[in-house]
């Protein structure tokens, strides 16, 4: 049995008999509440649809974009440099436009890669379009189109490297993610970026074709 005003509360009525007969009833009452509990998913559901569908989100990253965490506990945040560690791991990421706040997650070939690095491990191109160590790339593998999920030491080497688990495939982010083993036939796409005192930002789009390679 329910307390009439809990029920009250829970299916906004100011109906005190009504609510007295619910608790009365099972059927009534298990009809009532599945009711609110459909229509809580089904809002839900049309807010995140309504979200993924909003003008700009499947545009590839722009200019002065700000990029925030797509996964765990900071999912939407933004990201400063200070948030990642030096030497890794990467974080995952996608562009929202700062003006709008619409975060391009649309298209999954928007996730990107960010990885915080020693300056002094970086070429001399790399380094050009770095925040201060911190390195974005594409997180779709070019060769099949797979995320690259992996942060593990190179082969043969001893350095941490971007690596895609479907064929092996590993990206030097420190040499503009050059592939530096594997099928894959070309580097990631790089995403240039500053940090002035705040959050990373988009500095130029995306260096090089996204995905994977066309089928021949």
């Amino acid at each position: 049995m329910c307390k009439s005003d809990q029920l009250t509360s829970s299916i906004k009525s100011t109906d005190a008999e009504f609510a007295t007969a619910v608790c009365h009833d099972p059927t009534r009452r298990a009809v009532i509440l599945t009711a609110l509990v459909a229509g809580t998913c089904l809002a839900s559901s049309r807010s995140s649809i309504a979200e993924e569908d909003l003008p700009g989100s499947n545009e590839r990253p722009q200019k002065a974009d700000v990029l925030v965490f797509s996964e765990g506990e900071h999912a939407g945040e933004v990201i400063k440099p200070q948030d990642l560690k030096t030497g890794g791991p990467p974080a995952r990421a996608w562009p929202k436009d700062p003006n709008t706040s619409v975060v391009r997650k649309g298209s999954r070939l928007n996730e990107i890669l960010v990885v915080k690095l020693d300056p002094a491990e970086l070429d001399e191109e790399t380094r050009a379009r770095a925040a201060g160590g911190v390195v974005a790339y594409s997180a779709i593998c070019v060769h099949t189109g797979c995320p690259i999920t992996a942060w593990v030491k190179a082969a043969g080497g001893d350095k941490d490297v971007f690596k895609c688990v479907c064929h092996n495939s590993e990206y030097d982010p420190r040499q503009s993610a050059q592939v530096i083993f594997g099928p894959a036939p070309r580097r990631l796409p790089a995403l240039p970026l500053v940090a002035e005192d705040g959050p990373l930002t988009v500095a130029a789009t995306f260096i090089g074709k996204v995905g994977a390679q066309q089928a021949r």
